[in-house]
This record gives structure tokens, sequence and C-alpha cells, in this order.
């Protein structure tokens, strides 16, 4: 047989050192929240149009968005939005999506949209918006700048389609 082990009594462990003052964190980069419009109309052939916007200065095709103003809602600034780059008075419809990136000054970007309907205005080229496109969803697709935009084309077909069925469902008798 073995010798047993003999256990002693464990001496009593050092104090630790000190640890060092952790870093303070980097604060966490202010997300810009921003909100927009999916501005859709429906053609004599049942087909939808979306509104497109180019913007010169950054030479892009997009969606109408921008900013939120403090105090203000993401539906407000929405709508706000649409207006200014536009020129149209909007109905809010359902809600279409998000989309997330890094902005120009690679700040984190999280913009909202609602798919919309014209009920008034007119559009009228800015310098901040200097064309407005009406395309069915493929020519969208061809026309949009940005990947994360395309990406939410398939959600517009959906809230656009939702949209238009509200106005022609039948009365209940």
């Amino acid at each position: 047989m073995g010798d047993a082990a003999t256990s002693e009594p464990a001496e009593p462990a050092e104090p630790a050192e000190p640890a060092e003052p952790a870093e303070p964190a980097e604060p966490a980069e202010p997300l810009i929240q921003a909100a927009g419009g999916m501005v859709v109309r429906r053609t004599p052939d049942s087909r939808v149009e979306v509104a497109l916007v180019h913007r010169p200065l950054r030479g892009d095709w997009s969606f109408p968005k921008g900013k939120r103003e403090p105090e203000e809602s993401l539906e407000e600034c929405a709508i706000r939005e649409v207006a200014e780059e536009t020129g149209f008075t909007c109905l809010l419809g359902p809600f279409v999506g998000h989309s997330e990136y890094r902005d120009r000054k690679d700040r984190p970007k999280k913009v909202t949209y609602w798919v919309m309907e014209v009920r008034s205005g007119g559009f009228v080229a800015g310098e901040e918006v200097d064309e407005l496109r009406w395309v069915d969803l493929p020519g969208a697709g061809d026309l949009l700048t940005y990947a994360r935009d395309r990406d939410l084309l398939a959600a517009l077909g959906a809230a656009a389609d939702d949209l238009f069925a509200e106005r022609v469902r039948p009365r209940a008798s």
C-alpha cells in the first residue's frame, strides 16, 4: 500500500496587490437616430412605385430621410424629413424596418422607415435633393445606391400592399 498523503494546514494567503485603477471606459458613441419614408403610389395598372431622391452632395439615390430633432418622435421626424426632401405631405403608413450603419463621420446611425402615401404637395428641386424619381420596386433595386436600402425593398412591398389593402377591403353587410 502506498503512503497516505498528509495535509498540513494551509498558510494564510498574502494579501493581493491592489488592482490598478481601471481605465475609464470609453463613452459609448451616441447613436444617431434618423427616420424616413418609403413614399409609394399605385399605378393605374396596380403596380407599386416608390419615390427615390438623388442627393447631389453625396451623389447617391436613397429614400428620403434625416436626423431626428430633440424632443421629436421618430414618426414626426419621418413626416418632416419626407416633406423637406420631397415637398410632399404624407400619410404615415405601416412600419417597414430599420437600417443600421456608420455615417460619413463614422458614427453609428439607425434609420427607421415607414411606408407613406402622398396627400398633397409636389417636388421642387433644392440644394439637398435635386431629383425625385418614381420607380417600380425592381427598378428601385437597380437605382438605389446602398445595399442597406435595397435590403428593405421586400418589406416595403408587403407594407405597401397592407397600406393599399386597407382602402379596398369590402365593407361588412
